[in-house]
């Protein structure tokens, strides 16, 4: 049966607009599988009168996996009306998944079109113009997320929502081991939560190939001057309304935001 993924869409953005939740999309507008999922996901896209900026991994670590109950990475988009730069104040809002993930996201310097052929991550990572520290909020339209399922949740946009763009990091960061790098964060006055590029597919420069791959099976281009954000390096830091959140990437830098 053809789902309505229109009206699917509209149900989500709806939902995501008004901080509201559901059960489940309705039967009518339900995604069977995880392309009709992307469908529904790029019609959600379209209604933001803003352009989609990049996109988003949900899912690398065994914990993320675990967080929103499904057996692998998940791709979404994020919207420009979402992003904010570092050290923002960022709307709380009705935030049920109330975690904040450090994440090591990068900027692309040119096109990755969809081809037959897998892209390596050497290859990937020749088209990056600069590696960004960011800070991930995710959310989802489901008042159960755990029991949605993928289809569902690529529907819902891998359960975007807010994001934090933070600086470029320094151009060491091609040298280093970013599978083996170190990262930690917290909300002050909290316990710091240890972690590091391990947790994000193994390596987060592998995520950002699983990436590219995932778009390309789509028949997506990564474009130039698109960010991927690709996963959190800790396990997801519980926050509430009025938390400053700081996330260290020790040699690349720090990125925080307050939640407001």
């Amino acid at each position: 049966m053809e789902r309505d993924g229109a009206a699917a869409a509209e149900t989500v953005w709806a939902a995501w607009q008004a901080g509201e939740r559901f059960e489940a999309l309705p039967e009518a507008q339900r995604p069977a599988d995880r392309r009709e999922g992307y469908r529904i996901q790029a019609l959600l896209a379209a209604l933001s009168a803003r352009p989609v900026v990049g996109w988003k991994i949900a899912a690398t670590s065994a914990a993320g996996q675990r967080h929103i109950n499904v057996g692998g990475p998940l791709i979404g988009r994020l919207l420009a009306e979402r992003v904010h730069p570092a050290g923002a104040d960022v709307p709380f809002g009705a935030n049920a998944m109330a975690v904040a993930e450090p994440e090591f996201c990068f900027r692309m310097a040119r096109d990755l079109p969809p081809r037959a052929e897998p892209y390596g991550v050497a290859e990937v990572l020749d088209a990056v113009a600069a590696l960004h520290l960011a800070i991930e909020l995710p959310d989802s339209r489901f008042r159960d997320f755990t029991k949605a399922g993928e289809a569902q949740l690529l529907a819902d946009n891998a359960c975007a929502h807010e994001f934090v763009l933070g600086p470029e990091a320094p151009a060491l960061w091609r040298d280093l081991d970013l599978a083996a790098h170190r990262v930690s964060g917290r909300v002050v006055g909290g316990p710091v939560h240890e972690g590091g590029g391990f947790n994000v597919l193994g390596d987060p420069r592998v995520a950002l190939a699983w990436a590219a791959n995932e778009l390309s099976g789509l028949g997506i281009p990564l474009k130039a001057g698109e960010i991927v954000t690709t996963g959190t390096c800790v396990v997801p830091i519980p926050i509430a309304r009025g938390d400053r959140v700081e996330m260290d990437f020790g040699s690349l830098g720090t990125v925080a935001c307050r939640l407001v």
